[in-house]
């Protein structure tokens, strides 16, 4: 696939089945990843795998940390929450590891993160993986995190759903107009 075309034409997949990635095509995201532009060779990304019945299990953190925020959790809320990692099946866990550095600030080590993981995007798309990434209050959750096993000094930049997916849509046309101006001094 030519670069151009799947820089423009990448698209959000909601709705992700079996069969999940291969194991040469999740290796080929990772490294993709880890060309993400990096201040001094830091590596912030760390990638958790979650797929088969560990998604059960993410959903049971789910669940704990939905009802430690309201104990009166619905049913129905309830249900979504320990579903939402079946949404996919692979969830890929996005996680900054926040180094000290004199000129590498934690702000820079979290852009990092996000690159590697819009980089993963992109990898998906070019192999015909369909992907979503998802954030949403279970990224920002201490229980979450903890659950996770995650160090004080690491947080979640993001869920990155994996799987064939089930409508393939063509990228709206964007007008880059509204978004650029020429700057003078």
């Amino acid at each position: 696939m030519d670069a151009l075309e799947l820089l423009h034409n990448r698209v959000s997949c909601p709705l992700l089945l079996e069969p999940a990635p291969t194991a040469e095509q999740m290796d080929n995201l990772f490294k993709a990843a880890l060309r993400a532009p990096d201040h001094a060779a830091l590596r912030p990304s760390r990638f958790l795998v979650v797929e088969g019945e560990q998604r059960d299990a993410l959903g049971e953190i789910y669940l704990k940390a939905g009802l430690e925020d309201d104990p009166e959790l619905t049913e129905a809320k309830q249900t979504k929450l320990r579903n939402a990692p079946l949404r996919a099946p692979v969830v890929v866990v996005a996680v900054a590891h926040k180094t000290e550095h004199p000129k590498v600030p934690f702000s820079e080590q979290l852009i990092t993160v996000g690159c590697a993981t819009h980089a993963m995007l992109y990898a998906a798309h070019a192999q015909g993986v369909g992907a979503m990434w998802r954030t949403g209050p279970m990224a920002y959750h201490p229980t979450v995190m903890a659950g996770l096993g995650l160090a004080e000094n690491e947080e979640i930049v993001g869920f990155l759903y994996l799987g064939t997916p089930k409508v393939v849509r063509q990228a709206p046309e964007v007008d880059t107009a509204p978004y650029v101006t020429r700057w003078v001094a």
